[in-house]
């Protein structure tokens, strides 16, 4: 019995339609036993009644009914509901305390392994969000996720240890008051060596990502994304410093392959047919979440926390020669 579930709608999903929403979390979830649960009032949003075409917004809670156990589930619905969830062992709490880079009362930030999933989905029965319930707290609490990552992507990720904290931090991420940037190594050498890139997004559901659409379109959303080259191998491959203005499903992905330079390692965006990588460079997503800066939930001072590369990108920059530790965030990271 999988339980009744809140989950809480991050920053990179507001304005989604609620069906879209669980076709992401839930992809074996048939539409017409989405209806039934909608009708029946055991999907809720902030515990109020909803339709399948409203609109979420950042930090609003979604009410996951025990699908599992409901007794209205068709049997091809059983089929491909969600997994059971994994038994709760002290390795969970160890696995996420292996991760943490700083943690205080009101926040604790990760740096999340490439190939662990944020949150759940069809055939998943590992992920971040399950683990953390190693950390309920004798009030029920949890840590909160307030954004989300790539299942591939590795890198910083911010959680609240409270629901004060989590609202304050909601409301930052919602105002842009939060400073992202990202490290990637795509193919080729972008020119100029440092731009804006605005587009429209919208989703491919055929095919599982996203695409340049033009505005207007249903549910096209605009996306902004600044890049830096900060090093280059010849014109082969170049170390970019990115950061997003806006916090779209796959934005840095799909913006990258957009001017032409994805990154390396990404199944879905790279699209440049006959390239190979340098020798030695491991088939793996270069794109890390490098560093955080964020009003403190407390209102004092800004969270500031960056996050080492993970083993095969560092392996990556330790074949071209690039080293990171002569790069200076303070300086050098994209501004507006």
């Amino acid at each position: 019995m999988s339980g009744i579930e809140q989950i809480t709608v991050t920053a990179d999903e507001a304005g989604m339609r609620l069906d879209r929403w669980f076709k992401s979390h839930f992809p074996g979830l048939g539409f017409g036993h989405l209806q039934k649960l909608l009708r029946t009032g055991q999907v809720r949003v902030d515990g109020k009644r909803v339709d399948a075409a409203t609109r979420i917004a950042t930090g609003q809670v979604v009410r996951i009914p025990p699908m599992q156990t409901d007794a209205r589930v068709s049997a091809t619905d059983k089929a491909n509901a969600r997994p059971r969830p994994r038994k709760l062992n002290d390795s969970d709490r160890q696995a996420v305390e292996a991760m943490v880079l700083y943690e205080d009362r009101e926040v604790m930030v990760l740096n999340k392994p490439a190939g662990l999933a944020v949150q759940g989905g069809s055939g998943l029965t590992r992920h971040l969000d399950g683990m953390l319930e190693a950390f309920r707290d004798a009030k029920g609490e949890k840590p909160r996720l307030v954004h989300r990552l790539d299942r591939e992507t590795s890198g910083i990720l911010l959680l609240a240890k409270t629901r004060k904290a989590a609202q304050s931090l909601t409301k930052s991420f919602r105002a842009r008051q939060t400073r992202k940037i990202y490290w990637a190594m795509v193919a080729g050498v972008p020119k100029p060596r440092q731009g804006r890139i605005s587009t429209y997004l919208a989703r491919d559901e055929a095919n599982e990502r996203m695409r340049v659409a033009r505005h207007g379109e249903e549910d096209a959303q605009h996306s902004v994304s600044l890049y830096s080259v900060v090093e280059n191998a010849g014109s082969k491959v170049s170390w970019v410093s990115l950061r997003p203005i806006t916090g779209r499903t796959h934005q840095l992905r799909a913006h990258m392959a957009h001017i032409g330079h994805p990154i390396l390692g990404d199944p879905r965006y790279f699209n440049i047919e006959n390239w190979e990588a340098p020798g030695g460079v491991q088939n793996k997503l270069h794109l890390h979440a490098r560093r955080i800066v964020i009003p403190h939930p407390s209102g004092r001072g800004s969270l500031d926390v960056s996050a080492p590369l993970p083993a095969h990108m560092q392996q990556t920059w330790n074949l071209l020669g690039f080293d990171a530790a002569q790069y200076d965030p303070e300086t050098n990271d994209p501004e507006d």
